[in-house]
């Protein structure tokens, strides 16, 4: 019976909030999927590295109503608190792995009956956790460094070849990988050598508690938007691979083409700098005043899920023209707050996104394309009303209860594995 799992989050807390520096879905994914093992009774430790002085070795979450799982948050200090960014952060995995492994010397053996470690970071500890301890290693890579190269964006710098060592090593040790989406899994297997029998397809879920429908007039009230506001919003990591300025650009175009838009239109960019954008902290502003048009931009700092869910049902379109997304979170809660979303026709979008129905995906990044797609959504009330009931149904589909079933499905089939193949062959 499974009874307790090491969850790995090296590189970010899913205690921080999304949106800023390197948080952002998968601090949600890690977090929810803990919550919703617990209330099936599972005990999770979860691992992350700390980032400050100030923060408490433990934290201990409040535990569920149903059973008696719980869930305890281990910051465990590797390296400088601050200063450190992500690519420096292999560096550190020596002390990383050192108080790992101790948490679990110090219990009974067997403490552990599974370890499922996320980005490729995590899954390196992950891989001697699995040793050490002789338990099955789950992994769920989130984004890639093979895909990511191929896909850069102007002004982001490629994945270092370590990275790409890295996962290629995860993917050969770990008994199961989770992908987001069948694209993901396809990827994994074409470029990873991934054992097509290994990989599970697991879509990531949204709180249909917090991201709810039939609210913009509340919504818009609560954030100080106009009634008759055209809104179109943009929420997440402010940094090229996420390509706001594609949005800035698109609305350009609109107001260039429709004038008379510019009376109502509302252009709301959610979230804070992160990775490369780092470098140019007034990148966007700057091209709001290039563009003319910052009479009509707002910029809002990162916000907490229950503000972040009154931006998505106040807006009348949310634009997410990544240029690689895993799965695409925000589109998910966007839709299930009754949004319609454009995205950008690349990785587990076109997942998250049912082209068409709950919203519209572009090919490329040009924005003129961007344009084009958003410019009826923002008009036209009787098209944005007829996607806003799909992308509701649509969203209904990726609850976290369905997202933890499936994933303690893969969990049996890891074990299972490990059972048979490696302890018996140790």
């Amino acid at each position: 019976m499974l009874k307790r799992i090491a969850m790995l989050s090296a590189h970010t807390s899913p205690l921080e909030q999304p949106g800023d520096g390197d948080a952002g879905g998968m601090n949600v994914y890690v977090l929810e999927l803990s919550r919703q093992l617990a209330s099936r009774g599972i005990e999770v430790e979860i691992f992350t590295r700390a980032t400050s002085r100030h923060q408490p070795q433990l934290v201990d979450l409040s535990t569920s109503s149903r059973g008696n799982g719980g869930i305890l948050v281990h910051h465990v200090p590797a390296g400088p608190f601050e200063g450190l960014q992500k690519n420096d952060l292999p560096s550190q995995l020596c002390s990383f792995v050192r108080d790992v492994l101790r948490a679990e010397v110090e219990r009974e053996p067997g403490h552990f009956d599974l370890v499922h470690s996320h980005y490729w970071l995590s899954g390196q500890v992950g891989t001697v956790a699995r040793e050490r301890w002789n338990v099955p290693l789950v992994h769920t890579m989130h984004t890639m460094a093979k895909v990511k190269n191929a896909m850069l964006a102007d002004g982001d710098d490629a994945e270092p070849i370590g990275r790409i060592y890295g996962e290629e090593e995860i993917v050969r040790l770990a008994d199961r990988l989770i992908a987001n989406t069948m694209e993901e899994r396809r990827e994994l297997i074409e470029l990873y050598d991934a054992e097509p029998e290994h990989v599970a397809v697991v879509h990531p879920g949204v709180d249909l508690e917090v991201f709810r429908a039939g609210r913009q007039a509340e919504a818009r009230s609560l954030l100080g938007i106009p009634d008759d506001a055209a809104l179109l919003l943009f929420a997440g990591r402010i940094q090229p691979l996420k390509a706001p300025d594609v949005v800035l650009e698109a609305a350009a175009r609109m107001l260039h083409d429709d004038p008379a838009l510019r009376e109502r239109l509302v252009v709301a960019i959610v979230g804070g700098a992160s990775g490369s954008g780092l470098d140019r902290p007034t990148a966007l502003t700057d091209l709001a005043a290039r563009l003319g048009i910052q009479d009509v931009v707002r910029f809002v700092p990162t916000v907490a899920q229950p503000e972040l869910a009154d931006w998505y049902a106040a807006a009348s379109v949310v634009c997410v023209p990544s240029h690689n997304e895993s799965f695409g979170l925000v589109a998910i809660e966007a839709q299930a707050c009754g949004t319609p979303v454009v995205a950008a026709r690349v990785g587990g979008l076109s997942t998250a996104v049912s082209d068409g129905v709950s919203g519209v995906l572009v090919d490329g990044h040009d924005p003129r394309d961007y344009a084009a797609a958003l410019h009826p959504l923002l008009t036209d009330p009787e098209l944005r009303d007829a996607m806003s009931h799909k992308a509701v149904r649509h969203a209904e589909s990726f609850g976290w209860d369905v997202t933890a079933d499936r994933t303690l499905k893969v969990y049996a089939e890891a074990i299972e594995w490990h059972r048979t193949h490696v302890e018996k062959n140790a």
